[in-house]
């Protein structure tokens, strides 16, 4: 089943912007960027849209807040008559460590008011998730104070990182092939082994050197 509407969750406004919540954001802006994609403010969707030509599919950054997210889903699909399990959702996940991404069908939502509302208004959980990694909250912390906060500058090098590596397999999803995207994104790229030196031979004393003393 192709997919035909990529959304990508975070919070709208100038304050929220380089918050770990919007981490779906960054990655539907930066597909629309690289494929040429003009996102527009659309009232009757309340939201950013924009349309992949090659493919068709649409591209949606709901304009509310996080916990209000599926408004703009559910306009949007109902409008283009687009099935939950043809739509990808882009989003934070506190359960990986930036630099990991994974995608996957259905499932918990793990307390993520985006994909709560997404939920309840589509009334399935069937739809795909696209998850990328943000790391743990540290002890003590509120996992809702977290992401409203900026990752620091390793952590965020890590998370771009990743998202580049999840705009390669879009077009695979895009086609639907579901299940060679996560091939893909979920294997890690093996490190080259490093190269050892060879080790020096230790050098052989000198016969006439130790005859008058010396080391």
């Amino acid at each position: 089943m192709a997919i035909r509407l990529v959304v990508g969750l975070g919070n709208p406004g100038k304050e929220y912007e380089r918050t770990r919540h919007n981490a779906g954001f960054w990655l539907v802006e930066r597909f629309a960027s690289s494929s040429g994609i003009t996102l527009r403010k659309d009232a009757k969707f309340q939201a950013l849209v924009g349309r992949h030509e090659s493919s068709g599919a649409w591209l949606l950054l709901p304009q509310s807040y996080m916990n209000a997210s599926g408004r703009a889903v559910q306009m949007l699909a109902g409008f283009f008559r687009i099935k939950p399990d043809e739509i990808l959702v882009a989003h934070d996940e506190l359960d990986f460590p930036p630099g990991t991404a994974k995608i996957k069908q259905g499932g918990g939502i793990a307390g993520h008011n985006g994909l709560k509302d997404i939920s309840q208004r589509l009334a399935s959980h069937d739809y795909w998730r696209l998850r990328i990694g943000v790391g743990k909250p540290p002890a003590g912390a509120e996992g809702a104070d977290y992401v409203l906060q900026k990752p620091a500058a390793e952590d965020r090098a890590a998370i771009d990182a990743v998202i580049e590596k999840a705009l390669g397999i879009l077009p695979q999803c895009l086609s639907g092939d579901m299940q060679g995207a996560m091939n893909k994104l979920h294997t890690e790229e093996k490190k080259p082994e490093p190269v050892k030196e060879p080790e020096a031979e230790p050098k052989k004393k000198s016969v006439l050197g130790s005859l008058f003393g010396k080391k």
